[in-house]
């Protein structure tokens, strides 16, 4: 189920199935403010880090069968998250639409690109040289974002043009996905920023 409130870029969608439950609130034109609870360390401190750099409100109770792996968990987390800024920008009447962001973290230099077009696609280049951070799988980094970007419909290119801890690559690329994020849902006044008129 889910409920959009219109004009205010906020959304909240809840999602339930055998594998997890997850209730999310999210505002576009916040000011950084997190509450998030669920049980992937790591993704939360992503979380944080994308909210506070693109300035969003971001709320997430979560729970899933993490005594599996974190896969279910994280991908219909990033599922959430992208349905979510679909639904509070609406039509996407007066917004800047493109958003773009070099950030570097330490040694490692980050890009994110974004067209918040309505046709969704994902590009990620990114060398990890381990499979894991932690306890979490770098592969389900791939994983969170392509998930964000079809169900939020958009083009989505992310990539460490260079780097050497992963910790800093991962972390480079959620602060400038907030970061280009931030810069695409800013508003412009005016209508559609498209020559068909829909963004869709």
């Amino acid at each position: 189920m889910a409920a959009e409130a219109a004009r205010t870029y906020s959304a909240q969608v809840e999602r339930e199935t055998g594998e997890t439950k997850i209730d999310l609130a999210l505002n576009l034109h916040g000011t950084g403010r997190v509450a998030l609870a669920f049980p992937v360390p790591f993704l939360r401190h992503m979380l944080h880090l994308f909210a506070a750099h693109g300035s969003f409100d971001l709320a997430i109770t979560a729970d899933g069968d993490v005594d599996v792996d974190d896969h279910h968990l994280v991908e219909d987390i990033g599922l959430c998250l992208g349905r979510a800024i679909a639904m509070a920008l609406g039509d996407k009447r007066g917004i800047r639409r493109y958003g773009e962001r070099h950030t570097p973290m330490d040694e490692t230099l980050a890009r994110a690109v974004i067209d918040l077009s309505g046709r969704p696609a994902f590009v990620l280049q990114a060398a990890f040289t381990d499979t894991r951070i932690g306890t979490f799988p770098t592969e389900l980094v791939a994983e969170f974002f392509k998930s964000v970007a079809n169900e939020g419909r958009m083009a989505l290119h992310l990539a460490v043009l260079y780097g050497e801890n992963n910790h800093h690559m991962v972390e480079a690329l959620f602060k400038a996905f907030g970061a280009a994020l931030r810069e695409a849902v800013s508003l412009t006044g005016g209508g559609v920023n498209s020559t068909k008129g829909v963004l869709e």
